[in-house]
């Protein structure tokens, strides 16, 4: 029998809301009992199959991840969001999925790892939030016992919506014949996926390879989504209620406080880790966004802070420092004392020096003393938030997601280690294990971290962090 504080959901404070005062949509949230179990893929197939029923669907990730999302842009054609209720909040989860059901003919939500692990979990927000969970296993080694992960699945906790389940991986009829042997009957069986080498989205460290990369990804997804046609979740499934959040939205509160303010944002195949909401919370809050290549394209453009997010610089670090004159431009706007706010990879592009997974070492921008080596393993995974000090005061009247000054949530995953040669101004903490995390760097005009800032989860710290005319 699980324990009681397993089955304990993690929030505590979930709001009443009137029965018949939100707004209807259909939804599911997809997830599985662990990870490589093929969630991405039955997400994707799905909302490429409902889209090309001429279905508008918007999908939301659970968690942080940023390379899950990219496939499922491509699939549904629609930005996709992270739904996290430490990460985003519960208040910053409702909002998005009440948007999300006012212009949405369906809502899909891939969960993260497996459907309890985590704290929260993809279970917990389908708690929270009242949305059936279609469970993905992966059956081409089971026989029977898929009635069994079946029931586990949605009997583990008691109050869980469950649609049911779809099996992974499955090509003959006698197979499906010994799995729906003991199924459930209180259970939905929607079909199988089979084990199509056509349709299988390849991966390296940090995991899948990004969208951007697979020259046959459309054909790919509308092959997938081919045998969604084979299966019961061709129609829509149930409706949910989503309500209106009745606390005023961050959008309200900031105002334009960063009108005139020109980001310079860095965007190419070795920088695209970035949240959505970054990017949304950025221009709702009145600031000009310019991209740009630090791979192809030869100068810097014109900007007031240069944002450089994390990636993959360590696939493209030959053709990163061949790219002289850019490099030249951005020492130059370090030059000029404006501000540079690094995350991840964008961190290790300004340092010294970087040793690639063969130990080949490179010199790189050298605007951060110090050095990173890759390794063959994850060096840190997690969520975590972190005090950030020395911005100034209170920029826009508004007191943040979380009531508190100057703390960011965030997240980090890498497989390199830094020694930076400079006292770091702070440290993340690990949620919820309170681990001591990354370290957090204030050199010159230069903000960086290892650590992915989710910017939404302090509007005000953001304003304070991105106004132009700070200096350390």
């Amino acid at each position: 029998m699980a324990s009681a504080k397993k089955q304990t959901p993690a929030f505590q404070n979930k709001p009443v809301h009137q029965q018949g005062t939100g707004v209807m949509c259909s939804a599911l949230i997809v997830a599985a009992p662990h990870s490589g179990s093929g969630k991405t893929t039955v997400t994707a197939a799905l909302a490429r199959y409902h889209r090309n029923q001429g279905r508008k669907v918007t999908v939301f990730k659970v968690g942080p991840d940023f390379i899950d999302p990219m496939i499922l842009r491509q699939a549904s054609g629609e930005l996709v969001y992270q739904l996290d209720l430490w990460l985003v909040g519960e208040q910053g989860c409702q909002e998005l999925l009440y948007r999300a059901a006012q212009e949405s003919d369906l809502i899909l939500i891939e969960g993260v790892m497996g459907l309890f692990d985590g704290n929260p979990s993809s279970a917990d927000l389908a708690e929270y939030f009242n949305i059936p969970v279609l469970g993905v296993i992966d059956a081409k080694a089971m026989a029977q016992t898929f009635a069994a992960v079946t029931f586990g699945l949605a009997k583990f906790r008691k109050n869980l919506p469950f649609s049911g389940v779809i099996a992974n991986r499955v090509n003959s009829a006698r197979h499906i014949e010994l799995l729906n042997e003991g199924f459930p009957e209180e259970f939905r069986f929607y079909g199988r996926l089979p084990k199509d080498e056509t349709i299988t989205l390849p991966a390296r460290h940090l995991g899948l390879v990004l969208a951007q990369e697979l020259s046959n990804i459309d054909a790919q997804l509308d092959q997938a989504a081919s045998h969604i046609a084979n299966t019961g979740l061709t129609d829509l499934p149930e409706k949910v209620e989503f309500f209106a959040n009745n606390i005023d939205s961050d959008e309200a509160m900031v105002g334009q406080a960063l009108l005139g303010t020109r980001i310079i944002i860095v965007r190419d195949s070795a920088f695209s880790f970035i949240y959505a909401a970054n990017i949304a919370f950025l221009q709702q809050a009145g600031a000009e966004l310019v991209y740009c290549s630090a791979l192809t394209d030869s100068n810097l453009p014109d900007g007031d802070i240069l944002y450089i997010p994390g990636g993959y610089p360590e696939l493209y670090i030959e053709q990163l420092m061949a790219n002289v004159t850019f490099l030249d431009d951005v020492k130059g706007f370090a030059a000029s004392n404006k501000p540079i706010v690094a995350e991840c990879g964008g961190m290790m592009y300004l340092l010294e020096q970087l040793t690639d997974m063969s130990g080949k070492e490179f010199s790189m921008m050298g605007l951060l003393p110090g050095k990173a080596v890759m390794q063959k393993k994850v060096a840190a995974i997690g969520s975590q938030w972190v005090e950030l000090k020395g911005f100034g005061d209170n920029a826009s009247g508004c007191n943040g997601t979380y009531d508190t000054d100057n703390i960011m949530r965030g997240h980090s995953f890498h497989y390199s280690s830094a020694e930076i040669d400079i006292a770091p101004s702070g440290q993340t903490t690990h949620h919820p294990s309170e681990r001591a995390g990354e370290f957090v760097y204030q050199h010159n005009n230069i903000l960086a971290s290892y650590m992915h800032w989710y910017l939404p989860s302090n509007p005000d710290l953001t304003l304070r962090i991105f106004n132009k005319t700070r200096f350390f």
